[in-house]
């Protein structure tokens, strides 16, 4: 992917530590490149603001966008609605119960009972930080506060009282969770690369 960024962005990413700036530049490359077949404008030309650390919004009536990126991978998704999106890789090492019991809603049950697997965990923290990006919230504060709900798949903020669904997608090495208000079938643009860091 050829780098495309703004003197805007370069300007950004000089104030940024040298891993964060590659990041940062990458993924808004990524976004203007995606954005500009979507839109059919120059990647230049895309009006998006996309400071660090924050997320991307187009301006009023152009749809709104989420991304997500890990250590080997990016994905952008685009819908007409509020969307969020989240991609974590399958074999990420952590300790899935301490974590469960830490951050989740009803977990100590199943903790008890041995039930929950760390791809279970993983599921539902991707699709808590997919629902965390269509609130545009903050990680450290909204975590404790979002139920997540296999059957039927819902996520619910306890205390904004936000109810969101959510779909779950394998992709090769990786799970990938959009959070939407929807009831019936979403059909975003979604593009996922393949990308090291």
């Amino acid at each position: 992917m050829q780098d495309v960024a703004t003197i805007e962005e370069i300007k950004t990413a000089k104030n940024l530590t040298n891993s964060r700036s590659k990041i940062f530049l990458e993924t808004r490359a990524y976004l203007r490149q995606s954005l500009s077949t979507l839109f059919d404008l120059d990647p230049l030309e895309i009006p998006i603001n996309a400071r660090p650390g924050e997320p991307p919004i187009l301006p009023s009536g152009m749809g709104n966008i989420s991304l997500s990126h890990c250590k080997d991978a990016i994905t952008i998704v685009w819908h007409k609605g509020k969307i969020g999106i989240d991609i974590e890789r399958i074999d990420r090492d952590f300790n899935y119960l301490k974590f469960a019991k830490k951050y989740f809603f009803n977990t100590n049950k199943s903790i008890h009972n041995n039930y929950l697997t760390k791809n279970m965990i993983l599921n539902q923290w991707c699709a808590v930080e997919a629902a965390i990006k269509w609130d545009h919230g903050k990680l450290a504060q909204d975590i404790n506060y979002w139920q997540f709900f296999e059957k039927p798949k819902k996520l619910i903020h306890k205390k904004k009282n936000i109810h969101l669904n959510y779909s779950q997608i394998n992709f090769h090495d990786w799970t990938i969770a959009l959070a939407y208000e929807e009831q019936t079938s979403l059909n975003p643009e979604i593009i996922c690369c393949s990308k090291n860091f």
